[in-house]
């Protein structure tokens, strides 16, 4: 249970410092949180590589995560 808080929170962290422009509600990251651990998760925070990472992931991630990466 610890691993998955320590995930969570650090999947917050990692999306609230990819840039000021970025800024996502807690239900846009929800929505991608599982692909991000899924395919991101070894990206280091900052500079926009989550979201390019999700964005290179194409239709491997969930329709709900798209759309919250389209509005970016």
């Amino acid at each position: 249970m610890k691993k998955l808080s320590l995930t969570v929170a650090a999947f917050a962290v990692a999306f609230a410092a990819t840039a000021p422009a970025q800024n996502l509600t807690a239900e846009q990251r929800a929505a991608c949180q599982g692909d991000y651990s899924r395919y991101c998760k070894g990206v280091k925070p900052g500079g926009g590589r989550i979201i390019a990472c999700l964005n290179k992931q194409g239709d491997k991630v969930s329709e709900a995560c798209r759309k919250v990466l389209a509005g970016q």
